[in-house]
């Protein structure tokens, strides 16, 4: 291997590489399909109307070939003077097949006035259900409806309790549609500061802070509900990308090209900051808050460089960093942190400007992590594997590399669990292993027991009943008994 040198795939991003495809100018998100969330949700309701009318073709078509037949078998059976009721019947199934393909829209109307639960939101129902994170949101939110004029505040304040009350009661909705519900009332919101006289003497950046607000406060009071939900696969990939990196933590900032000193007192000092900034991401409750942990770790990145370089810094030099300080913190629960921004953060805040810039490098750090191999690092395959496998550490690396007590605890946490989850399966499969066995045992035994009763029937003899030995007998049963034994006199002498 000595002289030999393998071509890197490089770290290389343009600018042009991180923008929306269809050239709006607008950041993009690999969960977006490399769209701006503007573009994604038009591509998206575009594609879901097609389904829709699609979908409403198809049911007319089928409605009015079931009618005909329907019909044509009324004529051959029955009387012309029953026609009427047939055809409300026919009215009332046609009123149900239009009523199971209507739009998402549709789904989030404003609920009817008439019903006195829909048009007063019990407060306290929602109190009831508070965590100690939503009742200081709910705190910090209503102080700031307080230097509001009153008119708007409540407007402000029943809109919001209205779309959380919305979404708890609406258990049947996908990820996708509590996702467009939530950029739709994102969207609204913003339409109502520009637009109601309510909210005409709001300078942007008040209107940008009241939209900070209103984000912190209902996501808040969401996201045990749309955090990693549990018909998503989100839990899935935070394990296999924290496997991952677990596995990579090998990899050093020479085969990634990052060009930091970790000599450098104050850069290391920065990194351990910048790894914090990420793990204490999962521990924030609203997107606004997840995204600021983004931006502190990526301008801790930029000072590191700064700080070894002296000199300014090129994007280029930005991203490998950004690798590395990924796979030195190995934040818990990543993909589904990356996956509740995309899906629940203000659009406008991950589409331009510097979150933006920053939540899209991170996005391309992780797909590059489970993406990386051998030819990413310059290295064999065969060395790659051995690495991966732990059976050997790249030349001058520690056994043991140095790592915060919290980190070291947690990381054996996860191993425990990963080794108990493996236990656990094994003995579901032992356990469904016998179960199958007894079956067929038991059926085994009672084929068996067939086949001999078949093959060797039970032969039974004349039935002998037996005697009650108490029972109060005749005279007659007495006379058919032996004369009992006398005793005899001996004679003595």
């Amino acid at each position: 291997m000595a002289g030999e040198t393998k071509k890197k795939k490089g770290f290389h991003v343009d600018e042009s590489d991180l923008m929306c495809k269809k050239g709006c100018g607008f950041y993009s998100n690999p969960a977006w399909g490399g769209y701006c969330s503007k573009c994604y949700r038009e591509v998206y309701h575009k594609a879901r109307q097609a389904q829709i009318e699609s979908d409403e073709k198809l049911a007319r078509k089928l409605d009015q070939e079931e009618k005909q037949a329907r019909v044509v078998e009324q004529k051959q059976t029955q009387p012309v003077v029953q026609a009427k009721p047939f055809s409300k019947f026919e009215e009332k199934k046609r009123q149900r097949n239009n009523t199971k393909t209507k739009t998402v829209k549709t789904l989030f109307k404003k609920s009817p006035t008439s019903s006195p639960s829909n048009k007063e939101i019990s407060h306290s129902t929602l109190e009831r259900q508070l965590s100690t994170e939503s009742e200081k949101a709910l705190s910090t939110f209503s102080e700031f409806l307080k230097f509001m004029n009153k008119p708007a505040a409540n407007d402000i304040a029943k809109l919001c309790r209205g779309v959380v009350e919305r979404i708890h009661k609406s258990t049947d909705l996908t990820t996708e549609e509590q996702s467009v519900l939530v950029q739709d009332f994102y969207h609204s919101i913003e339409e109502k500061l520009n637009i109601s006289p309510t909210f005409k003497n709001c300078t942007e950046e008040q209107c940008d802070k009241i939209l900070d607000h209103i984000e912190k406060f209902i996501m808040t009071q969401l996201y045990s509900l749309l955090f990693s939900p549990p018909l998503t696969d989100d839990e899935q990939k935070d394990l296999a990308i924290q496997n991952r990196i677990r596995r990579l933590r090998w990899v050093s900032t020479d085969m990634l090209e990052a060009l930091i000193d970790e000599s450098n007192e104050n850069v290391c000092k920065m990194m351990n900051e910048a790894e914090t900034e990420l793990i204490e991401m999962n521990s924030k409750r609203a997107p606004l808050d997840k995204l600021n942990c983004v931006v502190n770790c990526s301008k801790l990145v930029f000072k590191m460089l700064q700080a070894t370089k002296g000199s300014p810094v090129s994007a280029d030099d930005f991203l490998p960093v950004l690798i590395y300080t990924v796979l030195k913190a190995n934040p818990p629960c990543l993909h589904s942190n990356v996956q509740y921004i995309t899906r629940f953060a203000n659009p406008q805040r991950i589409m331009k400007g510097e979150p933006g810039y920053f939540f899209t490098n991170l996005c391309c750090a992780i797909t590059f992590i489970e993406n990386l191999d051998a030819q990413s690092l310059s290295i064999s395959q065969d060395d790659y594997d051995e690495y991966m496998a732990g059976k050997k550490l790249p030349p001058g690396t520690e056994e043991s590399e140095p790592i915060c007590e919290g980190l070291q605890l947690m990381y054996t946490n996860l191993s425990t669990l990963e080794e108990l989850r493996l236990r656990q399966n094994r003995l579901f499969e032992d356990a469904k292993l016998l179960q199958r066995e007894i079956k067929e045992w038991r059926e085994s035994v009672t084929k068996q027991v067939e086949d001999e009763l078949k093959n060797k029937p039970l032969i039974t003899g004349p039935t002998v009943l037996p005697m009650d030995i108490t029972a109060n007998l005749s005279q007659d049963h007495f006379a058919l008994l032996p004369t009992p034994l006398q005793p005899e006199v001996v004679g003595s002498n």
